[in-house]
């Protein structure tokens, strides 16, 4: 069924604010974002979505990607190239609480989640490509991404590689397992911490309408994915027919013009067991490449690693226990 209403009256606010790659919401629901140019900013919305209240509270001196509040109103913060940080947003002090792995620098910090007991979760992208070449690791299909765990007073540590772009990361409501995107691959895969599958991998959701990049969880325990761009038959043709290798020269072939975001983008909301409950999509969509989602006051938050500005939309009303199978899409 289409509908007109969902993403159409998206409003663009803190316009100055270039590429805020992640957003969320902290205990108090200001909404928080990192910059290009390495600022953390804290955003106060009205209950209509407007903008009351602009603040810069840190600057990590590198580009943050995935944002987590923790219980003690600090701040988690992958930078892609600092590694995994602690930011004070009072005092704006920073802290680099892991930036290698086993001796190996991380290259490309991506997102990250923290755990009621300090444990926390974050992913690395790509161990082949930085940030700026994100593209080339996508049409590569380098397979190089990885979810780790960092124990509080401990080191981190790898509990998946050989991930398809690893991104978004989230826990469940009862944090028995982690949920994780595979960019690359269009899925969300789960990775158990309790009960008889704990240490294993499964698949949360898959064959996703696009590709999916930053998850938050929302009210009811919805996991919210932002799904930055439509699937693309080249690439999908791409990892099918072509090695490696040709992949790659592809990639060197294109990289000085790499193709620009398409209009078409949205997000999901996905239950915890995986099944989709909505599918909120625009085309020719006036802010591209939606990277980040979180729900807050009946509003959608988005954010985007090429727009300026973050963008809000109402809610299409109560999700919870809608058909799994119904799609909302605004043309």
């Amino acid at each position: 069924m289409t509908v007109t209403g969902p993403l159409a009256d998206l409003r663009r606010v803190a316009a100055d604010a270039g590429g805020p790659e992640d957003v969320v919401a902290d205990a108090e629901g200001r909404v928080l974002t990192g910059l290009a140019d390495g600022r953390i900013v804290r955003l106060t919305l009205s209950r209509e979505g407007g903008l009351d209240r602009y603040e810069v509270v840190a600057r990590t001196g590198g580009r943050p990607l995935g944002l987590e509040p923790t219980a003690d109103g600090a701040l988690l913060v992958c930078d892609a190239r600092r590694g995994l940080l602690r930011v004070d947003p009072d005092d704006g002090s920073v802290e680099v609480l892991a930036d290698s792995v086993d001796g190996v620098p991380l290259r490309f910090c991506s997102n990250v989640t923290a755990a009621s007991d300090g444990t926390v979760y974050f992913t690395v992208s790509s161990r082949l490509y930085a940030l700026e070449d994100w593209a080339g690791d996508i049409m590569e299909r380098s397979a190089t991404g990885q979810l780790l765990r960092l124990r509080p007073g401990g080191e981190p540590e790898v509990l998946l590689d050989g991930l398809h772009f690893a991104n978004g990361v989230a826990l469940s409501a009862d944090e028995s397992f982690v949920a994780f995107a595979e960019t690359g691959a269009y899925r969300v895969g789960r990775y158990w911490l309790t009960g008889p599958a704990a240490g294993r991998r499964d698949t949360l959701v898959d064959e996703l309408p696009g590709f999916p990049d930053n998850m938050s969880r929302g009210p009811g325990g919805l996991f919210w994915i932002a799904v930055a761009g439509p699937r693309e038959a080249c690439i999908d043709l791409l990892h099918r027919a072509t090695s490696p290798a040709f992949r790659r020269a592809a990639w060197n072939a294109v990289k000085r013009f790499p193709p620009q975001p398409r209009r078409t983008t949205g997000a999901v909301a996905v239950t915890a067991e995986g099944w989709i409950v909505h599918d909120l999509r625009r085309r020719r969509s006036p802010y591209r490449m939606i990277t980040s989602v979180c729900e807050r006051d009946q509003h959608l938050i988005m954010g985007s690693l090429v727009e300026r500005g973050v963008a809000v939309c109402r809610l299409p009303g109560r999700l919870a226990g809608q058909d799994h199978s119904r799609s909302t899409e605004v043309s």
